[in-house]
């Protein structure tokens, strides 16, 4: 068979077109049976079921025969008639099937893949059993693969189709969505069709063809199949959207009924009377409660006829408020009374609601009547009641405004005493403020000036309605000195004694009020306000005296704050007790304990701070070095007493003969040293050689005896001539002393550089003493 001519043919693109026309159209045709099918119900369901599967099923068959029309072959083609009408059948069952699993309410994924794999089938066995029906001269050869692949097209293809139907079935009109997946879907049907003829490779055979019950297709043929084909699938569309159509109108028809009904129903079932009225406010429905009140019929009610039953009295303001909703649009409201059916009037609410279109337009009234007269009834018995009520409520309201118009003046006295209080309190508040934060500044003070400061500063604030003053006692606690006052405190004397304060006698607060000679204090004499003078205590010891005086505006002080009076008094305290153990604290780690003046860790300090300030002014500074010539002497003589007495004794006369600016300190044992502050060197050898002949002169008793002459040997070194550093001047100082006690001692001697530079370590003790 490989020996045969393979035969070669072409297309006519014209018939691919038509084909690929047919596929899209006969797949739109099946998106909108689809939807028929799934709305249809039981032997209407079938019946679109079987014609929309003949319907798509033509059309799937005509585009795969249009599609083989449109190859051109170098030979006569006919068509064995019964074979074709097995195609036709194919398709007609696939397409039963997709619309049979599209119109599902749901669709499962093997419901899917069965009804795509069945189908295909179907598709695909159309198109190959239509190859079969073709007579020629010749032997089509398939390639498998190719076959195989035209199958997968199919499923894949059907499995699309099948989505897209299940999806679109509920959209009723021709969107873009639709036609989109009608495109899609022919495409892909066409796709696999001409795959289906790729397959295919026609060889050429001598063998006659079998032309029983086969016959020709002309072009008029193709026009008829093609012709037919979309009249089919147009009166499938027309049907599906006539069907369609019938279906809204009787929903449509059906629901308006079921309103209607509905409306009726709820009107009959309402206790009051229920009426509708058309645009122009012509009554055209009453519910059969308003017949039978009025005992009229509907038609002498309807239009305006119900304008009858309405009392003459109340009619002109009924009829007004109506025709002012009908110009407005707007719900209305309003009573007035009808007439039943045995003469009598009753009350009745008519309320009515405007019915609008999308358009806002009133296309209905609305209206209901309910029956009021018993609240009417009950409402003038009411009035009634509340008539005589309000006889007696007048007398009770006069009693009332009585005892409101005293409540409100007691109200009044209370909101005023408590406005006063609220006051008293927030300048509590803000004067306890201003005394803890006094008290924080007095615990950072670091000496009595800035206790007072502080303390003198803060009073008016605290006690801004006073004046006052705060007095100390001195050191021998024999005066009593001011030391500080505030707005113009009136007091005769600056000074005065401690007995002439009740305060300082009593250790307690002492008020004196104005005019009340029976205790003044005659510190005070001449003070006409009252004044208050409270002690000013630290650890149970009295340091002074807080005087405070009312003013001219206030001639009384308030003793209500009392307790800020004595806390002030008692911070002050505090701070000054605690300043004066500072100092104390101080002035025990910088003094000797013996001859009471500065220890040798002052004279580091106090030295090291000189030099720098003498070498910053560019100024000269001396240091004596003096030590007590013979001193083991007086202590094996006369005892350590009396050597601790030439101690105290030799630094009282040291202290006194020095100039207020300079200082004096114990160096150790019997040394002292003097730093002179600006001393040049003839002024420091001028200044040591006055303290050596004044040391001379001092005369010294112990124990009623005279313990001799002493003399003293001193040292002299001046900044920058013999260091610039305090090691270095302490250095040259003892030299110098070393020199003097070496020469014969009661001498004055004074530093050279080379004696400095010849100092031994065991002769120079300051050398490893000194940082």
């Amino acid at each position: 068979m490989s020996t045969m001519t393979v035969l070669s043919g072409s297309y006519d693109y014209r018939l691919v077109a038509l084909s690929i026309a047919l596929a899209v159209f006969a797949s739109y045709a099946a998106l909108d049976l689809a939807g028929r099918v799934t709305s249809s119900r039981g032997r209407t369901r079938a019946i679109w079921l079987c014609a929309g599967a003949a319907a798509m099923g033509l059309g799937i068959w005509a585009m795969h025969y249009v599609g083989m029309l449109a190859l051109i072959m170098p030979m006569p083609v006919f068509y064995h008639l019964p074979t074709v009408v097995l195609s036709l059948l194919a398709a007609i069952a696939a397409s039963a099937v997709a619309l049979f699993v599209v119109s599902r309410p749901t669709m499962s994924v093997w419901q899917e893949i069965t009804g795509s794999i069945v189908m295909a089938s179907g598709i695909a066995a159309t198109h190959y059993i239509g190859m079969a029906a073709m007579r020629y001269p010749a032997v089509i050869e398939y390639d498998r693969r190719i076959v195989a692949l035209s199958i997968a097209v199919a499923i894949a293809v059907s499995m699309a189709a099948l989505q897209l139907a299940f999806r679109l079935r509920e959209e009723k009109r021709a969107t873009r969505g639709k036609i989109a997946a009608a495109l899609m879907m022919g495409s892909a049907i066409s796709l696999m069709h001409y795959t289906g003829m790729w397959a295919a490779t026609f060889r050429a055979s001598g063998v006659a063809p079998d032309l029983a019950h086969a016959t020709g297709i002309s072009t008029i043929g193709v026009v008829g199949i093609c012709a037919s084909t979309f009249l089919v699938l147009g009166a499938a569309i027309a049907s599906s959207f006539f069907d369609r159509f019938m279906a809204t109108q009787s929903g449509n028809l059906n629901l308006s009924r079921e309103r209607e009904l509905y409306f009726r129903t709820m009107a009959e079932a309402l206790p009051e009377i229920i009426f509708t009225a058309d645009p122009d406010g012509m009554d055209d429905y009453f519910n059969q409660r308003g017949l039978d009140y009025t005992g009229l019929t509907f038609e002498q009610l309807r239009g305006a006829g119900w304008t009858v039953a309405v009392q003459p009295d109340d009619l002109p303001l009924c009829l007004a408020e109506w025709e002012n909703a009908q110009r407005t649009g707007k719900p209305y409201e309003i009573e007035y009374r009808l007439r039943g059916k045995d003469g009598s009037y009753r009350w009745f609410l008519c309320r009515g609601n405007p019915i609008r279109d999308a358009a806002g337009e009133v296309v209905k009234w609305f209206g209901t009547c309910t029956d009021i007269e018993s609240q009417k009834k009950n409402q003038q018995v009411l009035e009634d009641q509340i008539l005589e009520r309000t006889m007696q409520l007048a007398d009770i309201n006069t009693r009332l405004q009585e005892e409101i118009i005293e409540k409100d003046f007691a109200r009044g006295e209370f909101d005023r005493r408590n406005e006063q209080m609220i006051e008293e309190l927030r300048k509590r508040s803000e004067r306890a403020t201003l005394l803890a934060e006094m008290g924080e500044l007095l615990q950072s003070c670091m000496n009595l000036d800035e206790v007072f400061a502080t303390s003198i500063g803060f009073a008016p604030r605290i006690f801004p309605s006073v004046r006052g003053a705060m007095a100390l006692l001195n050191a021998s606690r024999s005066l009593t000195e001011v030391i500080g006052s505030w707005a113009e405190c009136q007091l005769p004397s600056r000074e005065f004694e401690p007995s002439q304060c009740w305060a300082l006698r009593t250790g307690h607060p002492h008020l004196v009020t104005a005019g009340d000679l029976t205790a003044p204090c005659s510190h005070a004499a001449g003070v006409k306000n009252t004044y208050l003078c409270i002690p000013i205590l630290a650890q149970g010891e009295t340091l002074g005296i807080l005087h405070l005086q009312a003013t001219d505006e206030s001639l009384q002080l308030n003793t209500s704050d009392l307790s800020f009076k004595t806390t002030f008094a008692a911070q002050v305290g505090l701070s000054i007790a605690n300043i004066r153990l500072r100092e104390a604290l101080r002035t025990q780690s910088v003094r000797d304990a013996l001859t009471g003046l500065y220890n040798r860790r002052y004279l580091e300090e106090v030295l090291e701070r000189e030099v720098r300030r003498a070498a910053r002014g560019a100024q000269s500074l001396g240091i004596l070095m003096i030590d007590l010539d013979h001193f083991k002497t007086f202590n094996d003589a006369y005892g350590h007493d009396a050597g601790d007495a030439v101690l105290r004794e030799t630094g009282a006369a040291l202290a006194r003969g020095i100039r207020a600016e300079d200082f004096v300190c114990r160096f150790g044992g019997e040394e002292f040293v003097v730093i002179l502050p600006t001393a040049t060197l003839e002024a420091a050898c001028a200044r040591a050689e006055r303290l050596r002949l004044k040391m001379k002169e001092l005369t010294i008793l112990h124990q009623g005896r005279s313990m001799g002459m002493l003399s003293v040997s001193i040292g002299v070194a001046v900044f920058p001539e013999h260091g610039v550093s305090p090691k270095e001047l302490m250095m040259a100082a003892d030299a110098a002393l070393y020199e003097a006690k070496h020469r014969g001692r009661d001498q004055v001697s004074v530093a050279s550089l080379k004696s400095v530079e010849q100092a031994a370590p065991g002769e120079v003790k300051l050398a490893t003493s000194w940082s």
